[in-house]
């Protein structure tokens, strides 16, 4: 039975896994029309990944609710989570972005022959991912509050791109994703957020009063309203917000 909680954990990798096989098989289309214009298309194969990391992250929330319920938490199992982690919302985000820069520089004269280390950036933020992890590890006080972004919110963070990219048929949303220096300057802010040390919240409740709870309640809140109004651009809506409200309430989040 102790082990149960680490076998959730395993799906957590394999998902993430799994969601890196469907951003390397993306099957990205780069069209020539007849004007010699540059025609971009993401195939849903791609979308394939947001799913499994989705997927990784509900399995993430459950292993910990398996442990506690029954009583199987380990120094094994908090190791192996990160390990996971790592894989699934550091690795697998960062290939959904190193596709996207590759769309991006698409668009460009001579830009299907770019030099690859133009696309590395993408991987600073898993070595950021591990960085936070490894040293969440270490720090025992992280159990009301966190220092630094979640991996995993940073992981759906991404994730929610190629949805977004797929499904809201809007030309700015075009134009920002495929936007290289819009895609440096995200990797950038979302590393600098997980090695960071601001005080960011974590959804556990000590009690339900509002007093104590204030920012929680107003992320649920503004997270269901964002959903209902923006659909597939809540969700870096709500990871925007998150961060607003963590640092607006810092002394109450503790």
């Amino acid at each position: 039975m102790k082990q149960i909680p680490n076998l959730f954990t395993l799906l957590n990798l394999f998902f993430g896994c799994m969601a890196i096989v469907f951003t390397m098989q993306n099957g990205i289309l780069i069209n020539v029309s007849a004007e010699g214009t540059e025609l971009l298309d993401i195939p849903e194969k791609i979308w394939m990944a947001s799913l499994f990391i989705s997927i990784a992250a509900v399995v993430d929330f459950l292993d910990g609710f398996v442990a506690r319920l029954f009583n199987a938490t380990s120094e094994m199992g908090k190791q192996l989570d990160s390990l996971a982690d790592v894989v699934s919302f550091g690795v697998a985000p960062a290939m959904i972005i190193y596709q996207f820069l590759r769309l991006s520089f698409a668009q460009e004269e001579g830009g299907l022959d770019v030099s690859f280390l133009w696309l590395l950036p993408a991987f600073v933020l898993p070595c950021a991912a591990a960085w936070r992890l490894a040293r969440f590890n270490l720090d025992k006080s992280q159990s009301y509050s966190f220092k630094g972004m979640p991996v995993p919110a940073v992981g759906l963070f991404v994730a929610s791109l190629p949805l977004i990219y797929w499904n809201v048929n809007e030309a700015w949303v075009f134009s920002l994703l495929l936007n290289k220096w819009f895609l440096y300057a995200m990797v950038f802010v979302l590393s600098f957020l997980m090695v960071s040390t601001l005080p960011l919240m974590a959804m556990k409740f000590k009690d339900y009063s509002v007093k104590n709870n204030l920012p929680r309640y107003l992320l649920i809140i503004i997270a269901v309203l964002s959903v209902v109004l923006l659909k597939w651009l809540a969700v870096p809506v709500i990871v925007v917000v998150y961060v607003l409200l963590s640092l607006l309430f810092k002394n109450k989040i503790a």
